[in-house]
């Protein structure tokens, strides 16, 4: 602290002789007491230069933090722009490999469906070909029977 409180020695020695102090006993006293306010207390302009000080200080802190908080506020966005072109990029992918899945999934669906077809068409015919041999059969029997019902009538 640079500027000191008055403090008048002399009179306070006086005053303490007054009460019965020795004249050593109050200079020592006087002296305690001044080193005391020298070192000690501090003055209204040492309050108002260090207020000032601080309010400087804290100025300078919120300068700063505003700078700090801007920086942080653009790497912000540039991380969130990447961000966002990367999930752009990883949809696309995704699409991409989605319509080329369902295309496979189609085409073998198609193929399944034609053997399925081919399979079935098999099937008939050859259920075709059993139900006409039967049939043959049944109407060679019935012409048989007939044949029998003829002779012996």
């Amino acid at each position: 602290m640079e500027h000191a409180v008055l403090f008048d020695t002399y009179a306070y020695v006086k005053k303490l002789k007054s009460v019965g102090f020795t004249e050593e006993q109050a200079e020592v006293q006087a002296e305690a007491i001044k080193e005391l306010v020298d070192e000690r207390l501090a003055t209204k302009r040492d309050l108002k230069e260090l207020e000032i000080a601080l309010k400087r200080d804290m100025k300078e802190l919120e300068t700063s933090l505003k700078g700090d908080m801007k920086e942080l506020e653009a790497s912000l966005k540039r991380d969130m722009k990447e961000l966002e072109t990367s999930l752009r990029h990883d949809m696309k992918e995704l699409e991409t490999s989605l319509k080329r899945d369902m295309k496979e999934l189609e085409a073998s669906l198609k193929r399944d469906m034609k053997e399925l077809e081919t399979s079935l068409r098999h099937d008939m015919k050859e259920l075709e070909l059993r139900l006409t041999v039967k049939l043959g059969a049944i109407m060679a029997a019935g012409i048989a029977v007939i044949a029998a019902i003829v002779k012996l009538a």
